[in-house]
């Protein structure tokens, strides 16, 4: 927050504090000059006006209240950029990336600041830790058929996978589909693991500037045709010629690195299983500018007990 707001959101509280306080002191007071209890010279039918006080319960609860407003905005962060005397905080403001969020939580402890949220992470993992390295030294081929295992698994999931992949699993355009049985890396128990521990990084470099406008077409018709559909003849003739720069990742055949056992991560064009899409225009976008998606790395995130619990859910997904 700016100076100017902070100081615009610590004036105003204050000054209704003041004002709440001077009310209350000016309504203990008599200022009527009628005594208290003694009629104030007023009748509405039939009913008398009396100069009564409010009732000691009741101006005692409004004093309590405004102590402990003013004793909050002391004590807890609430004037604009004031952190309290407390020392408290409810999170870590303006973490980017996971270094500074473990630089501004080693520097809260030294200082002796409470950080609500890395209390509660705490407390969390004091009382469900031992649970997640229970589960972490059972095989995956195991927890895949622990129905407890598996829900603990699918909510870790649905907390930190779903927002890619879709809370069925079942992908997206750029986001693979765990539910079926094509893997760019692997579906082995190993290989999820390390997918997810690790992360993945996809390199589709553009081709645009090397085989310029024509080649791409030709490629492109090369490419549809190896999924069996029907394209150009000549076309796809000039393509497979030109195709040989693309071997290196897909292979020769199209069936991707998976099936050339290279690490590469390059997709089968020979099925009709598509990350961004089969078309002739989807294809040709990425043959024209590439393509780099990016899977994060869990580990640090996570841990490797919890990763292990996912990893179980995700290889329970395409193996039923």
């Amino acid at each position: 927050m700016s100076t100017f707001w902070s100081l615009w959101v610590a004036i105003l509280s204050i000054l209704t504090l003041v004002l709440v306080f001077s009310l209350l002191y000016w309504n203990m007071k008599n200022y009527t000059g009628v005594e208290e209890g003694k009629s104030m010279g007023h009748e509405f039918d039939g009913i008398e006006e009396l100069n009564n006080p409010l009732p000691a319960w009741w101006t005692k609860m409004f004093w309590i209240t405004a102590v402990w407003a003013a004793y909050y905005l002391l004590a807890y962060p609430g004037l604009g950029n004031y952190e309290g005397f407390l020392g408290w905080k409810s999170s870590n403001q303006g973490i980017t990336t996971l270094a500074e969020s473990k630089e501004a939580r080693e520097q809260a402890e030294a200082e002796g600041y409470h950080v609500e949220y890395d209390a509660e992470l705490r407390r969390a993992d004091e009382k469900f830790g031992p649970i997640f390295q229970q589960y972490a030294q059972q095989d995956i081929h195991a927890l895949a058929n622990n129905e407890e295992a598996l829900e603990i698994g699918q909510r870790l999931f649905l907390q930190n996978c779903s927002q890619c992949h879709g809370s069925d699993a079942r992908g997206g355009v750029g986001f693979p589909n765990l539910t079926d049985d094509d893997w760019l890396y692997g579906g082995s128990p190993a290989k999820i693991k390390e997918t997810l521990l690790l992360g993945r990084k996809a390199a589709m470099p553009a081709w645009q500037a090397s085989l310029g406008e024509q080649g791409i077409k030709e490629v492109v018709a090369y490419v549809i045709s190896l999924s069996g559909r029907d394209a150009d003849p000549a076309l796809v003739q000039a393509g497979k010629a030109k195709f040989g720069a693309c071997a290196a990742c897909h292979g020769a055949d199209g069936k991707g690195s998976l099936a050339h056992n290279l690490p590469f991560g390059a997709p089968n064009l020979t099925d009709d299983i598509w990350l961004y899409g089969g078309s002739e225009r989807a294809i040709t976008e990425t043959l024209q500018h590439g393509r780099n998606g990016v899977m994060p790395a869990w580990k640090d995130i996570l841990g490797e007990d919890k990763v292990h619990l996912i990893s179980a859910y995700v290889y329970s997904l395409s193996n039923k």
